[in-house]
C-alpha cells in the first residue's frame, strides 16, 4: 500500500512526531491513522522506559495561577538538557502539571509515596463507614481493599485522570512527551498554594 504525503501530515498534525516515524507507522497499519496513533504511543512507551535510567540533572520550575489568584501549585521537572529545559513542549507540559496540581491537588508524585499514617487514617474513616452498613467482615475487607486502592490512585499525581484529557492518565501524558522530546522527564517535588 502507498502512503500519502496528506495521511503522513495529518498523523504528524495529531501527533507531532517526527515525519520518519509517522510514515513507519503507517506502513504497518497499513495506512489506518488511528492505528498509527496507537502504534506510535506504544513505541512511545517502549522509548520512555528505556530513557527512564538516564540522569536528569537540568529543568524547569513550573507553575500555575489559577484565574481567581487564589490557588496556584509549582513543580520540579526534570530533563536531561539545557536544551530541552528551553522547549517549549517542556514548558508546556510543566504548565500543564502544575495546572493538574492545582485542579486536583494530589498527595504524593506516585501511589507508593503516600504516607502510611495518612492511608491508615483514611482506611480507618472507609472501616467505620462500611462497617456501619452492616455487611459482612469478609465483604467489608474486600470493598476496603478497593477503596484504598482507588484512594491511591485519585491522590497521586501520575495515576490520576488528566484533567485535559480524563480518558488518559498523567503518567500516559508524561510518557507521550518523553517519546516526543526524547529525553528522559522527571518529576521532583510540588507544592499547592490556596488562599
Amino acid at each position: 500500500m502507498t502512503i500519502t504525503l496528506d495521511q503522513i501530515k495529518e498523523l504528524r498534525e495529531k501527533t507531532a512526531v517526527s515525519i520518519a516515524k509517522c510514515k513507519e507507522a503507517l506502513e504497518e497499519t497499513g495506512g489506518d491513522i488511528e492505528k498509527a496513533i496507537v502504534a506510535l504511543r506504544k513505541k512511545g512507551l517502549e522509548t520512555a522506559n528505556r530513557k527512564s535510567q538516564r540522569e536528569t540533572k537540568e529543568g524547569i520550575i513550573a507553575f500555575y495561577i489559577h484565574t481567581n489568584q487564589k490557588v496556584g501549585a509549582m513543580l520540579e521537572l526534570f530533563c536531561e538538557t539545557d536544551f530541552v529545559a528551553k522547549n517549549s513542549d517542556f514548558e508546556i507540559l510543566g504548565k500543564d502539571l502544575a495546572m493538574q496540581i492545582v485542579a486536583n491537588n494530589p498527595r504524593a508524585i506516585h501511589p507508593e509515596d503516600i504516607s502510611d499514617e495518612e492511608l491508615e487514617k483514611e482506611k480507618n474513616i472507609y472501616r467505620e463507614q462500611l462497617e456501619k452498613s452492616g455487611k459482612p467482615a469478609d465483604i467489608v475487607e474486600k470493598a476496603l481493599e478497593g477503596k484504598m486502592n482507588k484512594f491511591r490512585e485519585e491522590n497521586a499525581l501520575l495515576s490520576q485522570a488528566f484533567i485535559k484529557d480524563p480518558t488518559r492518565k498523567v503518567q500516559e501524558i508524561v510518557q507521550d512527551a518523553v517519546a516526543k522530546i526524547g529525553e528522559n522527564i522527571q518529576l521532583g517535588k510540588f507544592c499547592r498554594f490556596q488562599i
